[in-house]
């Protein structure tokens, strides 16, 4: 038998052949497949994970609470400093190793300043213009006490180097601060933070408040809180 017919007759006998199946006929079976409906193993898989990936969070409840109690603080903070209401009583630590207290005024005018930081330019100009006019304020029957977060050693260092002769105290826990309005948000080149909000409260001899300096500019502002001192 010769070759040729040997081949013509293993075709014949209906023996599977060894060749590999046609990429035509894998895409045969895809086309097959996809006409039943049924989605091949790796796109259940795809899916899924995009289930997953999509799945809503959770958002806390807490988030709006703890906003709202910030601003009902700030709202206490401020009605407590309109004019006429009692001033918040405070005892710190101030520069020469002492403690000033709002009762050591009592029966006199006093100004407090509030200023971000000691030996900055706009602080120390506001720190010299207030011991410049200490003796007008003495006059009108009024003290003046400074006072910002910067701890005594920094405190005494401003005051030597400015000679400044008005008492300056540290509150470095800005509880008193906080108390008088003098501490919130600040914002500076887009962001925010908590500082000392540039600030001068008039008291009068009764502990009352006279009169409230916010958002203060130093240019001219002690002029205008020894005017108020001397007119109240």
């Amino acid at each position: 038998m010769s070759k040729k017919t040997r081949k013509k007759t293993l075709n014949i006998s209906g023996k599977p052949s060894a060749r590999k199946t046609s990429p035509g006929s894998k895409a045969s079976a895809k086309r097959a497949a996809s006409k039943t409906g049924r989605p091949s193993a790796k796109k259940s898989s795809k899916n899924s994970k995009t289930r997953q990936t999509k799945a809503p969070l959770k958002v806390s409840p807490k988030a709006p609470k703890a906003a709202a109690a910030k601003s009902n603080r700030n709202t206490a903070v401020q009605s407590a400093l309109l004019e006429g209401a009692k001033a918040p009583s405070f005892e710190l630590p101030r520069d020469g190793g002492n403690a000033v207290s709002l009762a050591d005024f009592s029966g006199q005018k006093l100004v407090l300043f509030f200023y971000p930081r000691a030996d900055t330019p706009g602080c120390t100009k506001e720190a010299i213009d207030f011991t410049r006019l200490k003796d007008a304020f003495a006059a009108a029957g009024t003290a003046v006490v400074g006072v910002s977060g910067d701890p005594l050693k920094a405190q005494e260092a401003f005051r030597n180097k400015h000679q400044l002769s008005v008492p300056l105290a540290s509150d470095e826990k800005h509880e008193m601060l906080a108390a008088y309005g003098a501490w919130g948000e600040k914002s500076m080149y887009g962001r925010t933070f908590m500082g000392i909000l540039r600030t001068t409260v008039l008291i009068g001899a009764d502990g009352k408040i006279i009169k409230v300096w916010r958002h203060v500019k130093v240019d001219g502002h002690a002029n205008d809180v020894l005017a108020a001192a001397q007119a109240a």
